[in-house]
């Protein structure tokens, strides 16, 4: 396990934060239609007024990298979507924001993924149309034509099997040439939370919310499953909601950090945003306590708007002191 990646070139290495390494993140990319208010569905042909409706970037992977990217790091995505509306929508709003989609596929038959958010201040309901996204896979990344030193981050584990069944493969011949590795799995649909084990052997950076932890792990206690989960070699950043966040490395004790007073608005994609916020520090030099600190900054100040991108932080925001 790499605890303080280096950077070559230039930085600030008087404060320990040296220039990022590079990203490549791979998974779910599709819109998101966020609708808040009274989100409650009533059957039998009611029809509500909402407080909004917002067509904004979603797919964890997706809203991950266009983080990364206002960060400040150079970042490409690895995604599947179709040559529809949706997809040209995806292309574009990634293009704007800086993140490389010459790995992004189109497909001219079939339809890219959406999901709807259902919203309200405190949690949310998300319902899910896969379409193109169950074609992304392992065979999407050769590890060869990757510089030793990217990163390689792989988000929406339970949504795309094709990729999950290769991921341990990847992983370990991604490391072997050099490069460091992350996953955020998102939440199983079908409750079996299987495969995740096999994966963490060949992770740095494991990134679960508490109930993914507890679930995965197979403990009651978000304690026990932080320390159970980095037991196998990575470093567990796991996301805590309103308290923050906590960090496991092996053999370390657990590291917390508070999140900042924010008017929330919306808290879609903040746990996409807390992952390209710890990968911000991580990548510049930083060790994990101060990632972790970046990582809850970059989480609470995305819920400051509606959707996962409207109000992503900037470095200067986040930076760790």
């Amino acid at each position: 396990m790499v605890l303080r990646p280096t950077a070559r070139g230039g930085g600030r290495e008087n404060r320990g934060v040296m220039s990022p390494r590079p990203l490549v993140v791979i998974g779910d990319a599709n819109p998101d239609l966020v609708l808040t208010g009274d989100v409650t569905a009533r059957f039998g042909q009611a029809e509500q007024l909402l407080d909004s409706a917002t067509l904004t970037m979603g797919g964890s992977a997706s809203i991950m990298a266009c983080g990364a990217a206002r960060l400040g790091i150079a970042t490409e995505l690895v995604a599947h979507v179709s040559a529809d509306q949706f997809g040209r929508y995806v292309l574009d709003e990634l293009a704007a924001r800086g993140v490389r989609t010459d790995r992004v596929r189109v497909h001219e038959t079939g339809s890219t993924g959406l999901s709807v958010i259902l919203s309200t201040p405190t949690d949310r309901a998300i319902l899910t149309h896969v379409g193109a996204l169950a074609a992304v896979s392992c065979t999407d990344i050769d590890p060869d034509s990757l510089p030793p030193g990217t990163h390689v981050h792989a988000a929406g584990f339970f949504l795309l099997p094709a990729l999950a069944s290769g991921l341990p493969s990847l992983f370990a011949s991604l490391r072997a040439r050099g490069c460091t590795t992350s996953l955020d799995t998102n939440w199983d649909p079908i409750g079996r939370w299987a495969g995740v084990h096999e994966v963490l052997a060949h992770t740095d950076v494991f990134f679960p919310n508490v109930n993914e932890a507890v679930a995965i792990a197979g403990c009651r206690d978000p304690d026990d499953s932080g320390r159970h989960l980095a037991g196998h070699g990575c470093i567990v950043a796991m996301k805590r909601g309103a308290a923050g966040g906590s960090l496991w490395a092996p053999g370390a004790t657990r590291v917390d950090a508070a999140p900042p007073n924010v008017e929330l608005v919306d808290t879609t994609g903040a746990g996409d945003s807390f992952d390209a916020g710890f990968l911000a520090a991580w990548l510049r030099g930083c060790p994990p306590d101060a990632s972790l600190r970046a990582a809850v900054t970059a989480g609470s100040l995305s819920t400051r708007a509606a959707g996962g991108i409207g109000s992503q932080a900037t470095w200067a925001e986040i930076e760790p002191a």
